[in-house]
């Protein structure tokens, strides 16, 4: 496995956008795209979830092309290309990744508030976690940017204090990390949002575990 290779699988077993408290507002058929991403990420053996993800892709396709003016879709679609793309793995992830930040950034267009602003908050996760030029588009300024403005919408959420604190850790800010990362913890659960919330609690307890051999 090449050393690309590598970075890309990794980085994007992280990459697990979930997407607000609630679907209050947005179509039963975005909200069972969403339970179904749930059920392939975390509740499907690894060696399944490319296909599993290949299958949403061609769901979200559908439900952007049926709700053009709606950022939810969207937002899904870039979510769940993103993990296609970490379950894909290599160079050829890179074009998955690239089209996910364009459906991200096209939701925030029609309306950056959609889902508690999880396409801010996703948009900060692939800035830094897709490797920078000349492979990739990742860059720490620009996430640092996307993440605050998604704290700011949802700043008590277990996605973007999560996703912030995962963010400070890779940059050796252990303190500013476990800050970030205990208030995920401390975050509500959501409403339907179980499979989501143990699972990201699971990815969570990971990089506290992480922190905590650093500082012996």
């Amino acid at each position: 496995m090449t050393n690309i290779h590598k970075v890309i699988v990794s980085l994007f077993t992280l990459l697990a956008f979930a997407s607000g408290s609630s679907f209050a507002g947005v179509e039963e058929d975005v909200a069972e795209l969403q339970r179904e991403w749930e059920k392939v990420k975390y509740q499907s053996p690894t060696a399944q979830h490319e296909k599993g993800f290949e299958s949403l892709i061609k769901l979200a396709d559908k439900m952007v092309n049926q709700n053009p003016n709606r950022a939810e879709p969207l937002i899904w679609h870039g979510i769940i290309e993103s993990s296609y793309a970490g379950a894909k793995g290599g160079i050829g992830a890179l074009g998955h990744v690239k089209s996910a930040k364009k459906a991200l950034e096209k939701a925030l267009e029609i309306n950056p508030n959609a889902l508690d602003g999880s396409a801010y908050t996703s948009l900060g996760s692939l800035y830094y976690q897709v490797p920078g030029w000349p492979i990739g588009f990742g860059d720490d300024k620009k996430a640092t940017e996307f993440l605050k403005k998604g704290l700011a919408i949802n700043p008590d959420g277990i996605d973007p204090n999560y996703f912030y604190g995962d963010f400070l850790f890779k940059n050796g800010d252990l303190a500013g990390a476990e800050r970030a990362l205990r208030k995920a913890l401390a975050a509500p659960a959501r409403n339907g949002r179980k499979v989501a919330d143990d699972g990201r609690r699971k990815e969570i307890n990971q990089i506290l575990e992480k922190i905590a051999e650093k500082r012996k």
